[in-house]
């Protein structure tokens, strides 16, 4: 029997799977829909100070479509919430109380005074929500304010208003980080010397969608005007799992819990961040794609994958990827590779030969005795897998790990043992190019 049930910082919900923006209309009504079809848990359309913040009344949103019209990548310029502080609260408070087996968190945002802090965290925890999240990611209207991204960039500032909120709560605390900086370790590590509880990952990348070509300004637009967003969907998950990887394995942070969000789709999306070692995965996009019962699908996917591979909890798996994380320096370069095309597989297309010849290393032929047949040079092949990556067909084209003989290309032998970069002869800061040097 698989049990999907998590235990977030003392948060339990029935799955991991929690409603980011919950949701985006951030009805009381929407977020019990939301509870019906299946979701362990909401994070509450992010609250403000009153009077409540005026959104524009056209368009929010703009996309990038696939061929076949798939949502590939979400923009959007709306911000929190624009209905008053007290219905939401009201609401938060009843559905809570309906739903105490779900999972019920808060996302604020107020100005980076300790004052505003002070004074919104009792009236948040007066309703019995289980934990907040604090906003530091928006990178738009809000940031403009001094708010949202404007702090999540300045870690001086995560550690001051996490620290306050640790003074001022008895919740859990979890920092929303922007992807909007250089490197995501030095926010995650001001939250916790802050004392944050947890952080949540990531909030939308700054964007601009395209230009209208007639209009000649950008997409959305506003009585003619555009303005930068937030960039989220399937598009920005390996933005996403790259940073959520750099926080679960950086020293300073290891350990620290983490809410992973950014383009989960599948239940095989968030069996990655898990892996990786989220412990509740954040979805907005896919529920704004395909509605709530999306959710349906994630469970009953996770469940079948988790019975295939023996595991019986979360716990079983989380986390398991992070120690094959590493630097490039560190990759063994003694590994060798070739690809292989299954002839009975291949259709003869020739992107494989085409993608190939003309921007990467010329390994694959057109003809073979005169007829049309794609067989891989070893001679010439890297193994840089870009002929896999182009095939239409799944499967046609394999890498294969080469274990014996002499790799023709390089004339050294298949079975070298493990050397990395920084042991290798040609780097100038390593003993072995030294030693060769004298």
């Amino acid at each position: 029997m698989v049990d999907l049930s998590t235990n977030f910082l003392g948060i339990r919900s029935p799955n991991p799977f929690w409603l980011a923006s919950a949701p985006p209309t951030d009805r009381m009504t929407n977020v019990v829909r939301a509870f019906k079809a299946g979701w362990g848990g909401v994070v509450w359309k992010t609250l403000g100070e009153d009077p409540p913040v005026v959104n524009v009344s056209g368009p929010r949103y703009g996309a990038i479509h696939g061929p076949d019209r798939r949502l590939i990548g979400l923009n959007n310029i709306e911000l929190i919430t624009d209905r008053p502080l007290d219905l939401n609260l009201q609401e938060i408070k009843q559905v809570k109380r309906d739903w105490p087996d779900r999972a019920m968190v808060v996302s604020i945002m107020v100005p980076c005074d300790e004052a505003s802090w002070k004074a919104i965290l009792p009236r948040v925890e007066e309703t019995g929500a289980d934990g907040i999240e604090l906003n530091f990611g928006c990178p738009h209207g809000m940031s403009e304010r001094g708010m949202g991204s404007a702090v999540g960039q300045v870690p001086e500032y995560i550690e001051m208003v996490a620290r306050w909120c640790k003074t001022y709560t008895r919740m859990p605390v979890i920092v929303k980080l922007t992807p909007n900086i250089a490197d995501i370790r030095h926010p995650a590590r001001a939250a916790k010397r802050g004392g944050a509880d947890a952080v949540s990952l990531i909030n939308t990348i700054n964007s601009m969608m395209g230009v209208d070509l007639d209009r000649m300004c950008p997409s959305p637009q506003v009585d003619g005007k555009g303005t930068h967003g937030g960039y989220c969907g399937p598009a920005v998950k390996p933005i996403a799992l790259s940073m959520v990887s750099e926080i679960a394995r950086d020293p300073e942070t290891y350990g620290l819990p983490i809410s992973a969000i950014g383009g989960i789709t599948t239940w095989r999306d968030a069996a990655e961040f898990i892996a990786m070692g989220a412990g509740s995965v954040q979805v907005c996009t896919a529920a704004m794609t395909y509605g709530f019962k999306v959710v349906e699908e994630m469970i009953t996917g996770l469940k079948t994958w988790m019975v295939s591979k023996g595991y019986e909890r979360i716990d079983d798996f989380r986390g398991m990827a992070i120690g094959n994380v590493t630097d490039w320096q560190y990759l063994n370069l003694n590994y060798v590779v070739k690809a292989s095309i299954d002839q009975d597989l291949c259709i003869k297309c020739g992107r494989c030969h085409i993608a190939c010849e003309d921007t990467s290393h010329q390994a694959i032929t057109t003809t073979v005795d005169g007829a049309r047949k794609f067989v891989v040079k070893d001679e010439e092949c890297v193994g840089c897998n870009l002929c896999v990556e182009v095939c239409p067909v799944e499967s046609c084209i394999t890498l294969v790990h080469q274990t014996e003989g002499v790799d023709p290309r390089t004339g050294l032998l298949n079975n070298r043992p493990y050397a990395n970069w920084t042991t290798h002869p040609n780097n100038p800061a390593s003993a072995a190019f030294k030693q060769a040097a004298e």
